[in-house]
């Protein structure tokens, strides 16, 4: 029995641990706008940069921060925390803006909401791009008349002021940035959520190339109306509408737009799809190359069907029995003499590269490890192909053999011309 209570006990201080390290706030900015007019009639946006705090709690918590504007979200049946569980407050990025509504009033349908609200973006992204996520708050308003809704018409926020708000919507997306292969399949993904059952939900992916924007997919809940592919239906009903792409290709790289719409909010994410094809890289000669004192040879490193362009390929000459020293052991020597050919864009829009130069085989180069590194933004760490030089000295037998042969040659054409002579002269 005691070593039961003894474990429950650490049980509980575990959870107590947890619950002191879980994070119930977070600084942020908050990107406030003035819209005035300026000397021309021309409407202007200043933007104002103000500290805030993001504040998880109930109504009538006092402020962490009281010397700034405080957004404290308090509990609803959305809640904007789950989705940043496991993430400490260091490793997030926050920021704070308003919502227009662009005048439309439409009363929100959830249980003691008031006939007007003021609205919040609230954007989370992770410092190393795990995920982004943006949420809809609502600060509700009694005061607010719906043709005042919009940017030329915000309502003033103090520097100390509390707001209370209710998560209403969040959008997230596991894959802000994706590198695809090509000929991979990508999962996209985008998760929302709503704070009420049965809205009226409209789904849209875009994608955006070079200014352009093409529909991929979109779908209305309460019509049933869908265009395009790419977004499984059952998985929309749960709030899942990540995209598939079952075979990237080089037309699929661009930016990616998941958005969510609910009258009067509508709330989207970007992914960047960069497509990444690595090298493939090889060598005119083997893993040995043996030549005689003298003689030249062509070497070549190619690097094949590479995407995006940016390439480097560099030449180096080490001994490999001195450099395989522990302490002291010298840098490998980058050659000079090193000639590249121009880019080769080849059907499938990757791109080929070859680096050579001409060695001229020296006896003091006999046992060198000459290595070809390839570096590309699709790989870890460089592709490296090497070769040993074996430099031989010419053979004593083989000049002498040559030498007779050509006085040989000269005396047989001395014979042919005497010979001809001789004929003449009868």
């Amino acid at each position: 029995m005691y070593l039961i209570l003894k474990i429950l006990h650490f049980l509980y201080l575990c959870a107590g641990v947890q619950c002191v390290h879980q994070v119930s706030w977070l600084p942020c900015q908050f990107t406030d706008e003035h819209v005035f007019k300026n000397e021309l009639g021309h409407t202007e946006t200043q933007l104002i940069h103000r500290e805030a705090m993001l504040q998880f709690g109930q109504k009538g918590d006092a402020a962490v921060n009281p010397q700034a504007i405080t957004f404290l979200i308090s509990a609803s049946k959305l809640d904007l925390w789950r989705y940043l569980e496991g993430v400490e407050a260091e490793q997030l990025e926050c920021e704070l803006r308003r919502y227009s509504t662009a005048g439309i009033h439409v009363r929100w349908p959830v249980m003691g909401a008031r006939e007007y609200n003021n609205w919040f973006t609230c954007i989370l992204k992770h410092i190393d791009g795990l995920f982004t996520v943006t949420g809809f708050l609502r600060h509700p308003s009694d005061t607010t008349a719906p043709e005042q809704q919009d940017y030329n018409h915000w309502p003033p926020i103090g520097d100390r002021e509390m707001l209370v708000t209710t998560t209403a919507m969040v959008i997230k997306t596991l894959t802000p940035s994706v590198r695809a292969g090509l000929g991979s399949q990508q999962k996209l993904h985008c998760q929302f959520a709503v704070d009420h059952h049965g809205p009226n939900v409209s789904v849209e992916w875009i994608l955006q190339q070079r200014g352009e924007r093409t529909s991929l997919f979109s779908h209305n809940s309460r019509t049933g109306q869908r265009q395009g592919t790419g977004v499984e239906l059952r998985g929309l009903a749960g709030g899942d509408a990540s995209y598939n792409l079952p075979f990237t290709k080089m037309s699929n790289e661009g930016t990616y737009i998941c958005s969510v719409s609910v009258i009067p909010l509508f709330i989207s994410v970007d992914i960047v799809l960069q497509v990444e094809e690595a090298p493939r890289v090889s060598l005119n000669v083997g893993s040995t190359l043996l030549l005689q004192e003298g003689e030249e040879q062509k070497v070549t490193c190619e690097a094949e069907s590479y995407y995006p362009l940016d390439v480097e390929i560099v030449w180096y000459m080490q001994d490999p029995v001195v450099s395989a020293q522990r302490v002291g052991a010298p840098l490998p020597v980058k050659l000079q003499n090193v000639l590249l050919s121009s880019h080769k864009h080849n059907p499938d829009k990757t791109f080929s590269l070859t680096s050579f130069f001409y060695l001229e085989a020296a006896l003091k180069h006999s046992g060198r490890e000459f290595t070809c590194s390839v570096s590309h933004k699709a790989l870890r760490v460089p592709i490296k192909k090497n070769f040993i030089l074996t430099v031989e000295e010419p053979s004593w037998m083989l000049y002498i053999v040559i030498s007779l042969l050509l006085t040989l040659c000269v005396l047989l054409c001395y014979l042919h011309v005497a010979r001809r002579r001789s004929a003449q002269v009868r």
